[in-house]
């Protein structure tokens, strides 16, 4: 029986020398777009939520989708102070209401004292001394007559200057001249909306 050895002449079988294959880039181009076959294509939406990171949880209640859909607090504050007719409450609503906002922000008004006045009488109250008391209360009781009828008269021009600008309008005269009165006794720089024209500019 003849047993093979391995031959370590001259005249063994040298080993074929590793072929270098060349990838064809049109062949990697193809495997590679194969790669995720079998599954759908993700969109653009949904690419972009992962990066955002997670959605939000869904809002438990009405009330919570709404505040949602408007924004935050802040965001809807600013709206209103700026006029946006979506964030108004309805009393402010209306092209109506506007235009008696702006009737009463382009002038003074003797009723912006009403808000001192009554800081004024508060403090005087506490004042224990029974002349400037009397006195006090003699101005406070003489101001705010006089507001009373400026009120009187301003709402008179509010209803008749609405009438004019708008003949179909259905509010009251009498809620139009409480509306402009309330809004002529807040401080200017607390009113809501903001005065959209300054003191004595023509109303557009």
């Amino acid at each position: 029986m003849r047993f093979l050895r391995g031959n370590t002449g001259s005249g063994a079988a040298e080993p074929e020398p590793a072929v270098e294959r060349t990838l064809d880039p049109e062949d990697v181009s193809h495997r590679a777009r194969n790669v995720g076959k079998g599954r759908p294509t993700p969109s653009r939406r949904e690419t972009q939520g992962r990066r955002r990171g997670p959605a939000p949880p869904p809002p438990r209640t009405q009330r919570e989708a709404l505040r949602r859909m408007r924004g935050s607090k802040a965001q809807r504050r600013e709206r209103m102070l700026a006029g946006d007719q979506s964030y108004l409450l309805p009393r402010d609503q209306g092209p109506v209401k506007a235009y008696v906002r702006d009737l009463v922000d382009s002038r003074r008004h003797l009723a912006g004292a009403f808000m001192p006045l009554a800081l004024l009488v508060i403090v005087v109250v506490l004042v224990p001394s029974p002349f400037v008391q009397q006195y006090a209360s003699l101005v406070s009781v003489v101001m705010l007559l006089a507001i009373i009828v400026e009120g009187v008269l301003l709402g008179r021009t509010v209803k008749h200057r609405v009438r004019e600008r708008f003949p179909n309008a259905s509010e009251s005269g009498t809620s139009l001249g409480f509306y402009a009165m309330t809004r002529a006794t807040q401080l200017r720089r607390l009113r809501v909306p903001k005065p959209r024209i300054g003191r004595g500019d023509p109303i557009p």
